[in-house]
Order: C-alpha cells, then sequence, then structure tokens
C-alpha cells in the first residue's frame, strides 16, 4: 500500500469535514449525514483495488 492511498484518504476526510461545518452554519445540517455518507463510500471505492491486492496476496501465499 503507498502512501499516497493514505493522503487520499486523509484528504477526502479533511474536504467532508470541511463541508459539514460549513452546512452546519448554514443551517442545512439535514445535509451533513449525506456527505458523510458520500465520503466514506468514496474512500471505499478508492482502497477497494488495495483490498483485491491484498487478497490476491493472500490466495497466492495460501496456493504455494
Amino acid at each position: 500500500m503507498d502512501i499516497d492511498v493514505i493522503f487520499r484518504i486523509a484528504g477526502i476526510g479533511i474536504i467532508v469535514a470541511i463541508v459539514n461545518q460549513l452546512l452546519s452554519k448554514a443551517d442545512k445540517g439535514e445535509y451533513t449525514v449525506f456527505i458523510t455518507l458520500s465520503g466514506v463510500i468514496i474512500i471505499i471505492l478508492s482502497i477497494l483495488p488495495e483490498i483485491k491486492n491484498l487478497l490476491e496476496s493472500l490466495k497466492d501465499f495460501a496456493d504455494f
């Protein structure tokens, strides 16, 4: 796993936190749940290839 994946996750988390704060201050708190959920979905989709690589490595290790 490269360090850029960690930075990408952190960047998405910071952006989601800032947008949530801005929406809360603008009395649009009902949208914060959707913003948080979309951030989680984006992060899951971005780490899916890494999970696939991990599972393939485990499969190759088990076959030895």
